[in-house]
């Protein structure tokens, strides 16, 4: 039971969505459709902004460890002269501190040389990711604009196909044509529409035309076929005239 539940409640959400396609304006599917492009450009832009945030953060720490660095390395380097300078003053207590000081100096090095290196390996990582988001956003700049100009051939079909449809309505022609199919609101689907629409459109206009041709066929040759009667009735007319003679009489 339940399973026979499930499948009318997608026929019946199937045909609703068919019902809201087929009367679907092709101008608002249109305005989705720019509005759908112009959101997934703008996504994929964030993105890229915020990879390449990440690589400029990167480098930032990278300069600062780098600098901490220099800074450590020439502590380090003054410590130990003083304790050689105090080991050769006699003044062992002195040496022994500044030596302590360097070793604490030099564990520091360490950790921010550590640092340095992974800090680099990540670095790379990220300049790698933010070359190839770049690229992703030229793309996706280079496809929006496609995509506008596509837009636009459609809007102007759109309008071509309104009037297409308006002279065959004036002409009376467009009786039981109904809404084409459109759908969801992508740029194919959309075009699929519009490009139906218009070909019905012209199809129609060629069996107006063709009828009027035909009505027209009809109406001359039903007056050739009274200019006919009427010739041969002014022939019998002369057949029934009496012949004139001269007056000779011959």
């Amino acid at each position: 039971m339940a399973n026979t539940f499930a499948k009318g409640w997608k026929y019946l959400m199937a045909s609703l969505d068919k019902k809201i396609d087929e009367n679907a304006d092709p101008n608002v599917q249109i305005q989705q459709a720019v509005t759908a492009a112009k959101e997934r450009h703008a996504s994929i832009t964030r993105q890229a902004a915020s990879v390449i945030g990440t690589r400029s953060q990167l480098e930032m720490k990278l300069n600062r460890l780098l600098a901490d660095r220099s800074t450590l390395e020439e502590e380090a380097r003054n410590s130990l002269r003083a304790a050689d300078a105090a080991t050769e003053a006699g003044e062992s207590a002195r040496a022994l501190e500044l030596m302590a000081t360097a070793e604490v100096l030099s564990t520091r090095l360490v950790v921010v040389e550590n640092q340095i290196e992974e800090t680099t390996a990540l670095h790379g990582r990220a300049v790698k990711a933010a070359e190839q988001a770049a690229v992703q956003v030229r793309e996706s700049e280079a496809r929006l604009r496609d995509q506008l100009d596509q837009i636009r051939e459609l809007r102007a079909q759109v309008d071509q196909t309104a009037m297409q449809e308006t002279v065959n309505d004036a002409a009376g022609s467009m009786d039981g044509i109904g809404e084409p199919d459109s759908a969801v609101p992508t740029l194919d689907a959309v075009r699929a529409k519009i490009e139906r629409r218009y070909a019905e459109a012209l199809g129609s206009q060629e069996l107006l035309e063709t009828s009027v041709a035909e009505r027209m066929t009809e109406i001359k040759n039903t007056g050739l076929d009274m200019k006919a009667t009427a010739r041969l009735d002014q022939i019998r007319a002369e057949m029934r005239k009496p012949e004139i003679t001269d007056g000779s009489g011959a």
